[in-house]
């Protein structure tokens, strides 16, 4: 039974401000080390649901935020970019289930710093018609290649718009959101040790076959409307000969696949910070 748990930090307890997710200043590292934590109850209730193996995916940023030295020495560490399944690194290898923490609402709700892949070029994802944040682009990557998401934590905005994905998974609700910047969080260890509760129920009804979730799975082919920010942005992005122009901010394409999509959407990420 192995579990990938992806850990993002915005849906982490006791984030906030932009300052606490970007390297370089104390508020940081701090944030890091709770993002950390959390990721090491997600593998303590793995186990004690019977997993027999942990994958741990760094899912922000730069891929390198998790601190290897203070991770559960049961599990493993997937870190660095670029990659070809982003957020799902570690799919690479067989997995049973897939655990988010940390995740966060998408681009232009109210949720706390919330966007979607890259705040500066996305407004909004539509696959097949359907928006969807990270948690459904990747929920929707995983579920391609056979695997469901049992267990998600993250403010209520985000649980609120993720929940209809994945109906009979376990939530921690970390937060509550009155803005993108403000709201009302547990504190970190209270965090934890909901997110190891949930964890070890998430598993144990994998392992005991009591478990109703299935994989997202989203037919092919993939219809991606993107729009993005600027129409500055949409101008760059066209240069891509397989993207087509929708109107000043929206572009399109079309994939065989969600990871091509997501693969896409990702280059399109890096391709904007040439205009930054």
């Amino acid at each position: 039974m192995k579990i990938l748990i992806s850990t993002d930090i915005e849906g982490i307890a006791g984030v906030f401000h932009p300052e606490q997710v970007r390297a370089g200043n104390g508020e940081y590292e701090r944030a890091r080390a709770w993002m950390t934590k959390e990721a090491n109850a997600a593998v303590i209730g793995a186990f004690a649901g019977g997993a027999t193996e942990v994958l741990v995916n760094d899912s922000h940023g730069g891929f390198r935020n998790l601190l290897p030295d203070l991770l559960d020495p049961r599990a493993r560490l997937v870190l660095g970019k670029p990659r070809y399944l982003g957020m799902m690194g570690g799919l690479e290898e067989p997995c049973d289930a897939v655990i988010m923490i940390g995740y966060h609402s998408r681009a232009q709700g109210r949720g706390i710093l919330a966007h979607t892949i890259n705040s500066f070029a996305f407004a909004r994802v539509l696959i097949n018609g359907l928006e969807l944040g990270e948690a459904g682009l990747y929920g929707a990557l995983a579920g391609e290649l056979g695997v469901p998401v049992i267990m998600a934590s993250g403010d209520d905005v985000f649980i609120e718009e993720t929940r209809p994905l994945y109906p009979n998974a376990q939530w921690v609700q970390t937060k509550v959101a009155h803005g993108q910047g403000s709201g009302v969080t547990l504190s970190p260890e209270a965090a934890r040790q909901a997110i190891a509760a949930a964890a070890e129920t998430a598993v144990r009804a994998v392992v005991d076959h009591t478990g109703g979730t299935a994989p997202l799975q989203i037919a092919a082919p993939i219809e991606c409307r993107l729009q993005t920010q600027t129409t500055a942005l949409a101008d760059l992005f066209c240069m891509w000969p397989t993207l087509e122009r929708v109107d000043g901010v929206t572009v399109r394409f079309t994939a065989d696949s969600m990871q091509a999509a997501v693969r896409t959407l990702n280059s399109l990420s890096a391709m904007s910070s040439m205009l930054r």
